[in-house]
C-alpha cells in the first residue's frame, strides 16, 4: 500500500474544524478511497514534526497554510530545507498552495503578492502538458482557491503544467518527482464558502459575489486527487513534454 505523508503547514480554524475537520483529515478523505486506498502519516511541520527518515513514506505531500513562503519564520525555513532534501534525493513530493509556492521559492523560483488580490473561488483550469495518460496536455479541470501569493517565476529546473485565467503559473513539475498545484484538491464547496464568508471583507464584495457565484459546479477533488496518488506511485509519471 502506498504510504503519502502529509506536511502539515497550517491547521483549520477551530469553529471550522468542528464540522469539517483539519487540513490533515480533508487529504486523508480524497487520498485513500475504498477504490483506491493509501496509508497516510500526517508530520506537523509548523510545530517541527518530520519523519525520522525520508523513505518512511513514499512521497509527501505540502498542505497550503495562512502564512507567506517568504516570511521568516523559523518553521518555513525548516520546511524549505525539508523540501531541497526531498528534492536532491528525487523523492515523490507534492506542493498544494503554499507548498506549491514554498517549492518553487526555495528551488530557486519566486512567489509573491499577485497585483490582482486575493484569488477566490472555482477556477477553470488546463493543463499544459501530459501528467499521465488519462490526464493530457490540454485537459481541462477546476479546483477551489483561496489564495493573495502565487508563483511569479518558475525554478530553473521547473515547467509550467497548469494555468488558469487568474493564475498564469497554476502548477508545476520539477522532473519526474515534484507536483505541485497552486489550488485546492482537498477543499469542498461547504468548506470553501465558509472559508470565503470569513474572508468577506478582506477579499471585497465584487470578488465574494463572483465567487460563490463560481462555487455553484462542483470542481474536481476526486480526479485531481486520483492524478496526485498516481504521480507518487507512478515511476515514469510526469515525464512528456
Amino acid at each position: 500500500m502506498t504510504v503519502v505523508g502529509i506536511l502539515k503547514a497550517d491547521s483549520v480554524l477551530d469553529d471550522l474544524q468542528r464540522t469539517h475537520g483539519d487540513y490533515s483529515d480533508m487529504f486523508t478523505r480524497i487520498l485513500s478511497t475504498d477504490a483506491h486506498p493509501c496509508e497516510v502519516k500526517v508530520y506537523d511541520v509548523e510545530h517541527l514534526e518530520y519523519p525520522p527518515e525520508i523513505d518512511v513514506c513514499d512521497g509527501y505531500l505540502i498542505t497550503g497554510s495562512k502564512r507567506s513562503v517568504y516570511e521568516d519564520e523559523p518553521w518555513i525555513q525548516q520546511l524549505g530545507a525539508f523540501v531541497q532534501t526531498l528534492h536532491q534525493a528525487r523523492k515523490k513530493l507534492v506542493g498544494i498552495c503554499f507548498g506549491h509556492q514554498l517549492v518553487a521559492q526555495v528551488l530557486g523560483g519566486k512567489t509573491e503578492k499577485s497585483d490582482r488580490g486575493w484569488g477566490v473561488g472555482r477556477h477553470d483550469t488546463r493543463l499544459l502538458l501530459d501528467l499521465n495518460a488519462d490526464a493530457p496536455a490540454g485537459t481541462q479541470f477546476s479546483l477551489l482557491s483561496s489564495h493573495q501569493d502565487q508563483v511569479s517565476k518558475l525554478p530553473g529546473s521547473a515547467r509550467v503544467l497548469a494555468q488558469s485565467e487568474f493564475c498564469p503559473i497554476a502548477g508545476m513539475l520539477i522532473d519526474q518527482h515534484i507536483l505541485t498545484f497552486q489550488g485546492h484538491p482537498e477543499f469542498d464547496t461547504a468548506y470553501a464558502r465558509a472559508l470565503l464568508q470569513i474572508r468577506r471583507e478582506l477579499v471585497g464584495e465584487a470578488k465574494y459575489e463572483v465567487a460563490i457565484s463560481s462555487m455553484a459546479q462542483v470542481p474536481d477533488q476526486a480526479r485531481v486527487a486520483e492524478w496526485i496518488l498516481r504521480f507518487i506511485e507512478d515511476n515514469d509519471a510526469g515525464t512528456s513534454a
